[in-house]
């Protein structure tokens, strides 16, 4: 089977309101509640795998004045959220809702249970309410319920239902085993497939990730970084070239998105982070750049494709900074194309984005994402430059392929097997400095 832009487009690429392992969480107990008679809930339990474990530990969830943790979004999608929304679950939340779910947190009826040895993306959700319970189980991407019960009896054929991967693979990963097999010219020549249909989608996508940039350069948001950015430009200390506009834009976005404000993202390989990452530097640099508003369409299409190509090989969630060796690799990709570079100009930025970026580790999501975004958007810009003027990595450096492809598929081996125990340090780490503060 092969696969078109616009199938990659419809299962990479959504809005996501807040960051998305806490929304996986929420929309698993949203989903679980939605089975259940009225009446006031009585338990909640999760279960966990380690990364939506260390991702939604201490991002701020949206619409709630500040609060975080994993408790937190599992009683916020219960009292409140919808699961019809998906990964915009917590649309409805506002001060009523979120009372309802600190009443049950403050009852200590949520319960979080860490699944130390699951692999892959995994949640499971159980309800109890009027005397019944019911679970959700969400396996493999954010949003794909993969199984759903009422009284420990399955439930077929629900609206809520998504790929059911206990029978074979994923759509998702049927796409991605055939992603991983293509080579970089044959990702370029996907674009000869974009419809208007798919270019408006492309460009709701810069409004959505545009608005979040306009409101962290606006207001005080997470830790300020792209309006420290911004204010160092206003007092010449910075100049405000394609790489410092690139810096700016993402990093706002990210500390709006990061601090808990509510307006949705356009994710991009199941993070929204990963959605500003591949889309607001390519914004940026058509700033300064003479082209149409196809072509920087079309290059945003290119920086989520590669995108979703790394992640592929990394996995949805790891110890390796997705926003700096998948996004990034996809917005240099972007950049590259954007500016007049040809496939061998494109497979140089990405290399030298990956010999720039590969060492940055994924410590959960969190307000100082805005700094990782911050410099995977500058370097993906300075990569596109380099390569563009005949400055690329040689292919016997370090982890280098002798192609762009190898050099990918290196980085989710260096993800998938060289950094486990890597990444167990990061959890233990952050959970010893958890629970010393209890």
């Amino acid at each position: 089977m092969s696969y078109t832009i616009k199938d990659i487009l419809r299962m990479q690429v959504a809005p996501a309101l807040g960051c998305t392992e806490p929304v996986a969480i929420a929309l698993a107990a949203a989903a679980a509640a939605s089975l259940l008679p009225a009446g006031d809930i009585q338990r909640v339990e999760l279960w966990v795998d380690p990364n939506i474990y260390k991702n939604g530990l201490a991002v701020t969830i949206p619409g709630t004045g500040g609060l975080s943790g994993l408790d937190t979004a599992a009683a916020l999608g219960c009292a409140g959220g919808d699961p019809t929304l998906g990964l915009e679950v917590l649309a409805p939340v506002d001060e009523v809702v979120t009372a309802r779910a600190m009443a049950l947190l403050d009852a200590k009826l949520v319960t979080v249970n860490l699944l130390h040895d699951q692999v892959g993306l995994f949640v499971r959700a159980r309800v109890e309410r009027g005397g019944a319970n019911a679970e959700a189980v969400i396996e493999v991407v954010h949003d794909n319920i993969t199984s759903l019960s009422l009284n420990g009896e399955a439930v077929t054929g629900h609206p809520l239902l998504g790929s059911d991967v206990a029978g074979g693979k994923s759509e998702l990963a049927e796409m991605e085993s055939w992603l991983k097999e293509r080579s970089l010219s044959e990702l370029i020549e996907l674009l000869d497939g974009l419809d208007d249909e798919d270019l408006a989608f492309l460009e709701e996508g810069v409004q959505h990730n545009l608005r979040l940039a306009e409101y962290g350069l606006k207001f005080d948001a997470g830790m300020g970084v792209g309006k420290t950015l911004d204010r160092l430009v206003r007092q010449r200390l910075l100049t405000r070239d394609m790489i410092q506009a690139a810096k700016i834009l993402t990093s706002a976005a990210s500390d709006a998105r990061m601090g808990g404000v509510k307006l949705p993202a356009m994710s991009s390989a199941g993070s929204g982070n990963h959605g500003l990452t591949a889309i607001l530097p390519i914004q940026a640099v058509a700033e300064f750049a003479e082209c149409t508003d196809a072509e920087r369409q079309r290059a945003i299409a290119l920086s989520h494709v590669v995108t979703a190509y790394v992640k592929a090989f990394t996995g949805r969630l790891s110890a390796v900074c997705g926003c700096s060796v998948a996004a990034g690799a996809g917005a240099a990709a972007g950049v590259t194309l954007l500016l007049g570079g040809g496939a061998q100009h494109i497979a140089g930025a990405i290399k030298n984005l990956t010999e720039d970026l590969a060492g940055v580790i994924c410590d959960g999501a969190k307000a100082g994402c805005a700094l990782k975004l911050a410099t995977a958007a500058g370097s993906s810009v300075q990569a596109a430059l380099f390569a563009l003027q005949g400055v690329n990595v040689d292919s016997g450096d370090g982890i280098m392929g002798v192609s762009p492809e190898q050099t990918m598929q290196n980085i989710g081996t260096l993800s998938t097997q060289g950094m486990i125990e890597t990444d167990r340090t990061i959890l233990r780490i952050m959970l010893e400095k958890q629970f010393s503060d209890v």
